[in-house]
């Protein structure tokens, strides 16, 4: 079932339900009304059937000793249906007559009479139905040994209480047709933003997300994304919803272009080294005279070497993606990047390399020494590479705050712009081509991705600054705590 249909039919049960409840709340409210109206009509009645019994007791008291006397009747002031009785001391009726209009009251009957007899003397109003008469209330009143009943008709009371019941019926029935109408309009409109929503989720279902290229997909209307209502509450979700699937879909397309530039700059890394290898090989096996042996062997052991470093390169950055633990001592941060620097001045003595220290704290990091050493390595080796001769490069080890910061510095050209955003991307060159003039004018785009995962590994972090004759990388290394406790003898500087 599509959603649209979902939600038509959310509509009907909710129609269905509103309806129920109308009418449950009208019947409710008519049936409160009915048994109110009967209560107050019916208690008024036996006001008037007490005050007619008292009259009639008062009038009977006149000749007690006519037992069979209602000449009481003949009085005005009695209403049209009265009936009054004489009892006798066991309760048995001895004479009844009913008041007719304009005409002598009537005596009643031995089966009207019969109906009269069960009466209760109890002072209470009772309901009891005359033959051939009507429905009355009756009371007995009694004095001074004389016992009088009097009734009055029902006949107004329950005439009242059906026409009142047929109007309160017509006026809730037409009540409940004009809320229901008001209802089914209102809910129609509350609904219609959802309706709007519902469209637009059938139409980004229909998209080919699975393939070819996605993008511009339909969105809610931005009067359907109101958050005040619950409405537009599912409208803004729903746009969140399909800027997180464009988003998803766009980082997914870059994590594939990324792959294959990846797997393209492996397979172009390795190619070389194994066609060297090769065409020596190939060299040696004719047995020319054209090259001479050890040259031969020494090449196939550089690119052989050469090839075996970009492996563990790869492998390394592999396992550290995995998230696999890194070998974990106590490591002097301040002798590691001396030793890296005395490393770096050795390998490229056409640089000017410096060392400064600026230590509150002992510089001591809980991690593996060999490979915070790379990332030091790493970064002193691309300022050499990417920086020409007499560049001042500047290794600052600093320690305060139980935090551990290495900064590598220099005044080189700086990085492009186009590639600073992505420096530590791996195979990430300044030579898009791949096209290395000497050996040592690049390395395979891998050695600030190295740092990077190393630094992330050991929880820290790094980043890059760069502008036209300053170049800073920053390493941050949580110190450890034993170490951060232990104050530094003093702030200090050095030169190598």
């Amino acid at each position: 079932m599509t959603a649209r249909r979902r939600l038509r039919s959310l509509r009907t049960r909710l129609l269905v339900f509103i309806g129920v409840t109308l009418v449950a709340v009208c019947a409710t409210m008519a049936l409160t009304m009915v048994f109110v109206q009967r209560a107050y009509l019916l208690g008024n009645l036996d006001d008037r059937v007490d005050n007619a019994a008292e009259r009639s007791l008062g009038g009977a008291g006149l000749h007690p000793e006519l037992t069979d006397d209602l000449s009481f009747l003949l009085a005005s002031g009695h209403p049209t249906g009265m009936l009054a009785a004489r009892l006798g001391d066991d309760g048995d009726i001895l004479t009844a007559e009913v008041v007719r209009q304009d005409a002598r009251p009537r005596a009643l009957t031995d089966a009207q009479r019969a109906a009269l007899a069960g009466v209760r003397t109890d002072g209470s109003t009772h309901t009891t139905t005359v033959p051939g008469v009507g429905i009355y209330r009756v009371t007995v009143a009694e004095s001074d040994g004389v016992r009088v009943l009097a009734g009055l008709p029902m006949d107004d009371v329950q005439h009242m209480i059906s026409g009142m019941v047929v109007v309160e019926a017509a006026v809730a029935v037409a009540g409940l047709a004009v809320a229901g109408g008001i209802c089914a309009v209102v809910v129609r409109r509350q609904l219609r933003p959802l309706d709007r929503v519902a469209a637009t989720a059938a139409e980004v279902s229909r998209a080919p997300l699975d393939r070819g290229e996605v993008t511009g997909l339909t969105r809610v209307p931005a009067r359907d994304t109101d958050p005040a209502s619950e409405a537009g509450q599912v409208g803004a979700a729903l746009n969140r919803m399909i800027d997180h699937v464009e988003s998803s879909r766009t980082a997914r397309r870059h994590t594939e272009e990324r792959m294959r530039r990846l797997l393209a700059d492996a397979s172009h890394e390795l190619r070389t080294p194994l066609a060297s290898i090769a065409g020596y090989a190939e060299l040696m096996n004719r047995g020319t005279d054209r090259i001479e042996p050890v040259l031969a062997w020494r090449r196939v052991s550089a690119e052989s070497a050469r090839m075996t470093g970009l492996v563990e390169d790869l492998l390394l950055l592999a396992r550290l993606d995995e998230g696999r633990p890194l070998q974990s001592s106590e490591v002097d941060m301040a002798a590691l990047v001396a030793e890296a620097v005395w490393d770096a001045r050795v390998t490229g003595g056409d640089h000017d390399w410096q060392l400064e220290l600026h230590l509150d704290d002992m510089p001591l990091v809980l991690g593996d020494g060999v490979r915070l050493h790379q990332v030091v390595a790493n970064l002193l080796a691309n300022a050499r590479v990417h920086t020409p001769a007499g560049t001042r490069v500047v290794a600052v080890v600093e320690a305060r705050d139980a935090r551990c910061v290495v900064r590598i510095r220099d005044d080189g050209p700086g990085v492009p712009p186009a590639l600073l955003p992505r420096v530590f991307d791996r195979f990430t060159r300044a030579d898009t081509s791949r096209a290395r003039a000497t050996p040592d004018s690049g390395g395979s785009g891998l050695g600030l991705a190295i740092a990077a995962a190393i630094t992330r590994a050991h929880r820290g972090r790094i980043g890059v600054e760069s502008v036209p004759g300053r170049t800073e990388f920053t390493i941050e290394l949580p110190v450890m705590e034993e170490a951060s406790a232990v104050p530094a003898a003093r702030r200090s500087a050095a030169s190598v």
